[in-house]
C-alpha cells in the first residue's frame, strides 16, 4: 500500500531535519523497487511549505527550498513529519498550528525531528505522550509543556502513533525506524546501506521527565 509522506518546511527549518527524512523515504522507495522489480514504491514523498505557492522557504543556514505544496492546498498525509529549527514564527502562527493539528488528525503516524516536537505540543497533537528533542532543548520542553513525558539519552521515542527524535542527525535514525515499522527490517537495513549510513538503533535507556 502506497503511503503518503509529507514533510513540513518553513523559514528557519534546520536543513538536515528536513533533508534527512526526505532522503530516507525517497531512498527506501527506490531500493524497494530494486529489491522487488515491478512492484510499486511504498512511499510517496512530498514537501509542504508555510510560504505562498512558488515562494521558497529559507532554511536556518540559508539553504532555499521550494516545496511541492503549500498548507493552503490542504494536502493529506499518511505520515506527517515536522522538522525542527527556529520554530518561533510557526509557534506563533495560529494558521500553522491549526493545519498541523488537522493534518495530524488524519495521519497514520506523526513524527517530529528535534524542536519540531514543540510544534506538535503547541498544536495539541501531543499532550502527555513520551517524546524527546535535541539535548539542548530538553529543559525548555519540560518547562513549557510539563504534562509531556520528556525523555533524554535516546535517538528517538516511539509512542505508537507519535514518534519523536532527538536533534538533527537523529531524524535519519528515526526515519529508518519508521521505514522498518511500515515496510520491514530488510528494507530499512538496505536503505541505510544504500545511504552508506551507520544506522544507530535506540540502545540507550531513556530517562522520563521529573
Amino acid at each position: 500500500m502506497l503511503l503518503r509522506v509529507l514533510i513540513l518546511a518553513y523559514d528557519g527549518v534546520e536543513a538536515l531535519d528536513f533533508a534527512g527524512p526526505f532522503e530516507v523515504f525517497t531512498t527506501a522507495s527506490r531500493v524497494s523497487q530494486r529489491m522487488q522489480p515491478g512492484t510499486p514504491a511504498p512511499f510517496e514523498v512530498a514537501s509542504v511549505a508555510l510560504a505562498p505557492a512558488g515562494q521558497p522557504v529559507q532554511a536556518r543556514a540559508g539553504l532555499r527550498l521550494l516545496a511541492d505544496r503549500t498548507i493552503a492546498s490542504n494536502p493529506v498525509a499518511d505520515v506527517l513529519i515536522v522538522p525542527g529549527g527556529v520554530v518561533d514564527a510557526p509557534m506563533a502562527s495560529n494558521a500553522t498550528l491549526r493545519w498541523i493539528a488537522e493534518c495530524a488528525a488524519g495521519a497514520q503516524l506523526v513524527a517530529s525531528v528535534c524542536t519540531g516536537v514543540f510544534l506538535l505540543a503547541k498544536s495539541g497533537v501531543v499532550t502527555r505522550e513520551a517524546v524527546t528533542t535535541h539535548w539542548e532543548d530538553i529543559a525548555d520542553l519540560r518547562e513549557q509543556f510539563p504534562a509531556l513525558d520528556v525523555r533524554d539519552d535516546v535517538r528517538w521515542v516511539d509512542s505508537g502513533r507519535i514518534v519523536s527524535s532527538a536533534g538533527i542527525s537523529a531524524g535519519i535514525d528515526m526515519s529508518l525506524h519508521l521505514v522498518e515499522r511500515l515496510a520491514g527490517t530488510a528494507l530499512a537495513e538496505r536503505t541505510a546501506r544504500q545511504m552508506d549510513y551507520a544506522w544507530t538503533r535506540n540502545s540507550s535507556p531513556s530517562t522520563p521527565s521529573a
